[in-house]
């Protein structure tokens, strides 16, 4: 059972390292060694030189901290999303609203426009006209 748990461990432990390796950018490889002598460094011996890439790696990033980099036990961080300084949905924003509201109050207005143009202009109900009542 020890022996299956260890072998698990070495498992996760190179395929962390392969990961970890392939992600890090050229120029900020550690110990100026080369991505490709990394990669077979893990290959070939996989618990030391697994164990190797982890402790080196993280030693340079935490040295590189200053720089603004990453701690030692941190991941890659992401660059933090800027906030809007303005509404965020468009029913909170009045300026959208009085969008709206003015395009609402000129339909009325059309619609109004149409309705009088629509009715006959000497002065009887357009109901009277169908029905023949004045």
């Amino acid at each position: 059972m020890i022996r299956v748990v260890s072998a698990l461990l070495v498992v996760a432990m190179v395929v962390y390292a392969l990961i970890d390796c392939s992600r890090t950018p050229d120029e900020e490889m550690p110990a100026r060694i080369p991505k490709i002598v990394w990669v077979v460094l893990i290959v070939v011996f996989p618990g030391i030189g697994a164990l190797a890439w982890i402790v080196v790696s993280r030693a340079s990033r935490a040295s590189s901290a200053s720089a603004g980099r990453p701690g030692l036990w941190s991941g890659p961080q992401r660059p933090a999303r800027p906030r809007r300084r303005g509404p965020v949905a468009p029913d909170d924003d009045p300026e959208f609203l009085e969008r709206l509201e003015r395009e609402r109050r000129r339909r009325n207005a059309e619609e109004r426009e149409q309705r009088r143009s629509e009715e006959p202009d000497d002065g009887t109900n357009a109901d009277d006209s169908t029905t023949g009542r004045t």
